[in-house]
C-alpha cells in the first residue's frame, strides 16, 4: 500500500514541476536532526524547483545524531555524511543559531514560506510526579546523555559520580541501556570515542560500581533492542544479575513474544545471561536487571540534606489480555534500592511554541499523516494550511534514526498531495519571500546566523582538537566556544 502511494506521488511530482517554475516552492524545515534532514532530502528530490531552508536553535546541525547517539556507536553517526550532502545542495541552506519562538515566530515563518515543516524533536522530559523528584542526584537520562555528548545545554550538569557506589536507572529502553553502558564501560574504551573530555574525566574518577536497570513490567515487555542489550551484556568485567523467577512466562507473555521477533530475542538474551555463573569479587562492577517494580517515591539522605539516598518501589504484576495490552498493577508490597544517583529514562517530551496546536496528553502536535490539525480532535478536515510535522513531534519519542526516513516520506507525500490540489501554491499567488525574507528579518533583529560553512569551520576545529588525543573529535561544548569557532 505504501509503495503504491509513493509511485502515485511520483506521478504527481512530475506533473507539478512546470506549474511552480515561475513561483518556486519555498520550504522551511525547523530542526536539523534526522527528521529534518530526511524531510529536506525528500523535498529536494521530489520537487525540482523547491528551495529548502533548515533552521536550528543550535549552531551545530544533526540533532540527536550528534548529541543523542552514544559516543561508542560511531557507525550510527555515519549518516552525517548523507545529511552533509543535503545541506550542501544548491537549493538547500542550513541556518543555525535561529530559535523558533524568539529569533522568529511561527506565524512569521508561515508568512515567509509556502510550507513549514516542524521537526525539532523533543527537548524536555516526562515527569514521574512522585515525592522527592526534585532531590539532588536525580536527573533525566536526556540531561545525562547531553552531558556526556557535549551538548552546550548539558555542559553544566555535573552529575556527582564520586559520592555513591550505586546508580538506579528508571526504564529499560535503548537510552537506559546506553546510560548504563557509559557508567559501566571501561573508560579506556571510551577514551578513543568522541565523548566529551570533561565527562570522560568524571567517569575515570567515578565510584559507581552497581547499576540497577528497573522496569515496571517484565522481560517480555522490555523496550530495548537485541543489539543494545547484547552490547551492555558484553561489557568486560561486569557481573550481570537477573532473577530467574522474573523470566518465567505467562500465556499472555508467550503470545506477545510469538508475534514479536525482537522481543523474543531480547528475552532469549536475558535468559542466557541469568544462567551465566557469577564471579563475585573478581569483577569490579555489577549490572542488575530489576523487573516488576514501579517507583513510588525518592528517599532523602540523612547525611546529605536535599540529596537522594534511594528509591522506594512497589512490586507489580501484569494485568490485561492480549499481546501488548498488559499493564503493571501495584501489589501493595514494597522494597527499597539504596543509591546516590538516579537517572530517569521514562521518555522525552516535545515542547510547543506559540501558535502551534499541541496535544499535551500525547506530547505531540495533532496531525493527519504529517498535516497539522487545528486541535486534538483528530478531524482531518481541520487543517493548518501549509503547516506540517515530522519526527518525534509528529509520532512521539519512539524509534531509531532510520524510523525518521519513513516518517519523512509520509509527510512529504502529504505535502505533494496538497500541492497537487492547489492548496499551497497557485499560478496567481504572489511569490513568497522565503530565504531572502528570513535573512532580512534575522539581520534586522541582529541574530547571528551560523551557516553550514561556519559549521564546517567548527567541525575542522573539533577534529583538530580530537586528533591530539587520538579521538575522532573533541566537541566544543559551550555556546561561547561554538560561536567563537564559527566567527573565526
Amino acid at each position: 500500500m505504501q509503495r503504491l502511494a509513493i509511485l502515485q506521488a511520483r506521478k504527481w511530482f512530475s506533473r507539478s514541476l512546470s506549474s511552480f517554475s515561475s513561483n518556486p516552492l519555498k520550504v522551511c524545515v525547523v530542526g536539523s536532526g534526522p527528521a529534518g534532514f530526511y524531510t529536506a532530502e525528500k523535498m529536494l528530490k521530489a520537487h525540482q524547483q523547491a528551495q529548502v531552508d533548515i533552521i536550528d536553535r543550535l549552531p551545530t546541525p544533526f540533532g540527536l545524531v550528534r548529541s543523542g547517539v552514544a559516543p561508542d556507536h560511531p557507525e550510527t553517526k555515519i549518516v552525517i555524511n548523507q545529511f552533509s550532502r543535503v545541506a550542501q545542495h544548491e537549493r538547500c541552506s542550513f541556518l543555525g543559531n535561529v530559535t523558533l519562538g524568539s529569533s522568529i515566530s511561527l506565524s512569521e515563518l508561515r508568512e515567509l514560506y509556502h510550507v513549514v515543516v516542524l521537526a525539532y524533536g523533543a527537548e524536555s522530559d516526562r515527569s514521574l510526579g512522585i515525592p522527592g523528584e526534585n532531590l539532588k542526584g536525580i536527573h533525566s537520562a536526556r540531561e545525562f546523555v547531553w552531558w556526556y555528548n557535549g551538548h552546550p545545554d548539558g555542559r553544566n550538569l555535573d552529575p556527582d559520580l564520586k559520592s555513591t557506589d550505586a546508580a538506579v536507572i528508571l526504564g529499560q529502553g535503548n537510552v537506559a541501556l546506553d546510560v548504563a553502558r557509559i557508567l559501566l564501560r571501561p573508560t579506556a574504551e571510551l577514551a578513543t570515542t568522541d565523548i566529551a573530555n570533561y565527562a570522560l574525566a568524571a567517569l575515570e574518577e567515578s565510584s559507581i560500581r552497581k547499576v540497577y536497570l528497573v522496569g515496571r513490567r517484565g522481560p517480555a515487555q522490555a523496550a530495548c533492542t537485541a543489539k543494545e542489550l547484547r552490547e551492555v551484556l558484553g561489557i568486560r568485567n561486569v557481573d550481570i544479575s537477573i532473577q530467574e523467577v522474573d523470566l518465567r512466562l505467562t500465556p499472555a507473555d508467550e503470545e506477545e513474544l510469538k508475534s514479536n521477533r525482537i522481543k523474543r530475542r531480547v528475552h532469549e538474551l536475558l535468559s542466557k545471561a541469568a544462567t551465566k555463573p557469577r564471579t563475585p569479587g573478581l569483577n569490579q562492577r555489577e549490572l542488575h536487571f530489576v523487573f516488576f517494580r514501579k517507583p513510588v517515591s525518592f528517599q532523602e539522605s540523612e547525611d546529605r540534606s536535599g540529596h537522594v539516598s534511594g528509591v522506594h518501589f512497589e512490586k507489580t504484576v501484569l494485568k490485561g489480555d492480549g499481546p501488548g495490552k498488559q499493564t503493571a498493577i501495584g501489589t501493595g508490597e514494597f522494597e527499597d534500592i539504596k543509591c546516590g544517583l538516579v537517572l530517569k529514562s521514562i521518555g522525552y517530551k516535545s515542547v510547543p511554541v506559540d501558535g502551534l496546536p499541541f496535544d499535551n496528553k500525547k506530547g505531540i502536535v495533532p496531525n493527519f499523516r504529517g498535516r497539522v490539525l487545528r486541535d486534538a480532535s483528530g478531524d482531518p478536515t481541520l487543517l493548518e494550511e501549509g503547516l506540517y510535522v515530522c519526527g518525534w513531534l509528529k509520532r512521539g519519542p519512539t524509534g531509531i534514526v532510520a524510523t525518521n526516513l519513513h516518517c519523512a516520506e509520509e509527510t512529504v507525500l502529504s505535502i505533494s498531495e496538497d500541492l497537487e490540489k492547489g492548496v499551497l501554491i497557485s499560478s496567481s499567488a504572489s511569490p513568497k519571500p522565503g530565504r531572502d525574507g528570513l535573512l532580512q528579518l534575522l539581520h534586522d533583529r541582529d541574530v547571528r546566523i551560523v551557516s553550514f560553512s561556519d559549521w564546517e569551520t567548527i567541525n575542522s576545529e573539533e577534529k583538530r582538537l580530537g586528533s591530539s588525543r587520538n579521538k575522532p573529535r573533541e566537541k566544543l561544548s559551550t555556546w561561547d566556544e561554538l560561536h567563537k569557532a564559527a566567527l573565526d
